[in-house]
């Protein structure tokens, strides 16, 4: 990743932007947080949002927002990062894992109806990698069983299925502003969305102690507030996004035109989707060589969640053993991704490419 070449021209915006923060002395919960959730949720399009901490708060605070607790399941995947289900086992509920599509790395919906039980509560659906998870798929399962949706959407600023977005699809959805995503902020950042007014409020007093205005506490909640320097940050980058997103989907596609997919599996798309490729995942067999050579050629390359959740130690408890979930397994095996950022340009790609075709004819 090229973090800062994507926002290097704007740095004298930005800290124009804080510097007035800090003159006007309003750090939390001040005007540009709550200019930004009105951003966000138009952007979104899910009417309300809640600015928090973090993306794990975010997930934490949505949970709890619908009553998830102690004796619930709730459903998700195995192949994300560990925030997701820790949160779910935050508020004491059980994690259970399903297995995911090949094509797209994401949840299952099959196989998410197929580990429902009469204690599920909840499905929380990942965009893994910024591809939208089958939300129409998954909110069909959850209608059929009475479980609410949240989207974890921490990958997925600005992605969008069927014309929608991404996080307008659940009853809850959730994004992180972690400075690496596609959507950064200069530090922790989260933000929970909702179509649901009731739900959002609930959200809003969970992040401040339970309470509305510091002195009457209606919840038992926790201190998870926005600080007004990151909103300020994410205030002037949110205009940037889309064009960020658009560089990403142009790199993905000069990299098919430069022959990648003869070489190695590129990440899929669902149908009626709009990737933003937070990360550029593609699929190799023999990965653990591909990757020294990439390496060795001075090219930036990382497997993702090559130990997925059901098998991580943590977990142990739950009872899942290798081959418990095919796919995802796999996917941990095979995945590898490759630069890509706003900026990357042809010359870059066109030499990723020439290095992950010289460790094929290595292999060969």
């Amino acid at each position: 990743m090229d973090i800062r070449g994507q926002y290097e021209h704007l740095l004298g915006d930005v800290k124009r932007s804080v510097c007035e923060v800090i003159d006007s002395g309003r750090f939390i919960l001040g005007p540009n947080m709550r200019a930004l959730e009105d951003e966000v949720a138009s952007a979104t399009g899910a009417c309300h949002a809640v600015a928090v901490a973090n993306g794990t708060d975010a997930l934490v605070l949505s949970l709890e927002a619908l009553g998830v607790g102690p004796g619930d399941e709730v459903i998700t995947t195995a192949y994300t990062f560990y925030a997701t289900a820790e949160a779910i086992a935050r508020v004491g509920a059980t994690p259970v894992f399903a297995d995911i599509d090949r094509a797209t790395f994401n949840l299952d919906p099959g196989a998410v109806e197929a580990a429902v039980t009469d204690r599920t509560r909840a499905i929380v659906a990942v965009h893994v990698f910024g591809g939208p998870a089958d939300l129409p798929g998954l909110r069909e399962v959850a209608g059929r069983h009475g479980l609410a949706v949240i989207e974890d959407a921490a990958q997925a600023f600005g992605a969008t299925l069927g014309g929608r977005g991404a996080g307008s699809f659940g009853d809850l959805a959730t994004f992180s502003f972690f400075p690496t995503k596609n959507f950064p902020a200069f530090g922790d950042a989260g933000m929970v969305v909702s179509g649901s007014a009731d739900l959002a409020e609930r959200v809003r007093l969970l992040r401040f102690h339970g309470s509305r205005e510091k002195r009457r506490f209606e919840l038992v909640g926790t201190n998870s507030r926005m600080d007004e320097m990151q909103a300020a940050v994410l205030r002037r980058f949110l205009p940037e996004v889309a064009g960020w997103n658009a560089a990403r989907r142009a790199a993905a596609e000069r990299y098919r035109a430069l022959g990648l997919g003869d070489l190695v599996e590129l990440p899929a798309t669902a149908p009626g989707a709009e990737h933003i490729y937070h990360l550029y995942v593609v699929r190799a067999h023999a990965r653990g060589e591909l990757a020294r050579a990439l390496t060795e050629a001075g090219i930036g390359c990382r497997a993702y969640y090559d130990i997925p959740l059901h098998l991580q130690p943590v977990f142990a408890h739950l009872g899942y053993s290798p081959g418990d979930l095919p796919e995802t397994e796999r996917a941990a095996d095979e995945g590898l991704a490759l630069p890509m950022f706003p900026t990357l340009d042809e010359a870059a790609q066109t030499e990723v490419v020439a290095a992950v075709r010289a460790a094929a004819l290595a292999a060969a």
